[in-house]
């Protein structure tokens, strides 16, 4: 028998389905673009000369086109690419070991046949309202943990977030209660329960949550400044930062130095457009790993959003 062919039928939309559309669409673009401006004027900032942003200001479009920014952040590129290898080592380190802690952390939370599941979420949550200050944490890492100078001192601070953890306790109390009892049935223990279970079904959170703990690493520079005094250490956010502060503490002691006015002049280091080539260094590389997780991030902020 020949097999039939189900043709599609193209629904025909209203004037007001047509008109929220349009509304929409124009809406959505106006932010995007709101959104993207900023950026592009940073782009073409850190593409321009000291001078002309200095007369000008910052525009769409670079202005007396200068590639001095980027020769003065790469003008030691091993130091760059050293700070790099630490950032980019810290972030995959730190995405994989947070995110194996915290979803066996919310799957044990989320299991109703945990006696004490309340009481460790009470402590969790406890943690959000109320924290012991910088001093004595500061004390803990240096003193009994004796991190300074090591690389623990960068990776453990942000391993484990309690917001991430209740996203994550969120999603997996949504899953099925039969599929754990089947995997009991089926022989499988707790932590291969987590492995082959829940782990292939939480896709979304796990891509959400690894992108909120990828971005911590990458952005981190706060426990550089406490902990590491070791240059070759250095995260590539605070290598940056200090960079740019070296530049400006440079100009003001060429400022306030008794020398000619015409010397002073001639050294045109830059600053404003160090900081956009800086901004367009850093920010590169992770926003490159938005699309690959956009399906899922959508997915992972949307969570209870919609109940079946």
């Amino acid at each position: 028998m020949p097999q039939k062919t189900v043709q599609k039928q193209k629904i025909k939309k209203g004037g007001d389905q047509i008109a929220l559309d349009i509304i929409a669409y124009t809406f959505c673009g106006l932010v995007a673009l709101m959104c993207f401006i900023p950026f592009l004027m940073i782009l073409s900032g850190s593409f321009s000369s000291e001078e002309a942003i200095t007369a000008n200001g910052f525009s769409l479009f670079p202005q007396d086109f200068s590639l001095d920014a980027y020769k003065t952040v790469f003008k030691e590129p091993i130091v760059v690419i050293r700070a790099y290898a630490t950032t980019i080592g810290l972030t995959f380190a730190g995405t994989a070991i947070g995110l194996f802690v915290q979803t066996m952390t919310a799957y044990v939370l989320s299991r109703r046949d945990f006696e004490w599941r309340n009481g460790f979420s009470f402590f969790f949550y406890f943690t959000t309202l109320f924290s012991g200050g910088l001093v004595p944490y500061y004390v803990l890492i240096t003193q009994t943990l004796n991190l300074r100078n090591n690389y623990l001192a960068l990776l453990l601070p942000l391993v484990f977030s309690v917001y991430n953890l209740l996203v994550m306790k969120s999603y997996i109390t949504a899953l099925p209660e039969s599929l754990i009892d089947a995997a009991k049935i089926d022989g499988c223990g707790e932590f291969m329960t987590l492995i082959r279970i829940v782990m292939p079904l939480i896709k979304p959170a796990l891509a959400t949550v690894g992108l909120f703990i990828a971005l911590a690493y990458w952005n981190d520079w706060y426990n550089a400044m406490l902990y590491v005094n070791d240059e070759k250490m250095y995260p590539l956010q605070y290598f940056l930062y200090q960079q740019v502060n070296n530049i400006e503490a440079y100009k003001k002691l060429l400022s306030n130095a008794t020398i000619s006015s015409s010397v002073v002049s001639s050294m045109s280091l830059p600053t404003q457009t160090l900081k956009m080539a800086l901004t367009i260094v850093v920010t590169g590389p992770i926003v490159l790993a938005y699309p690959i997780v956009q399906k899922y991030f959508v997915q992972g902020i949307t969570i209870g959003a919609v109940k079946g």
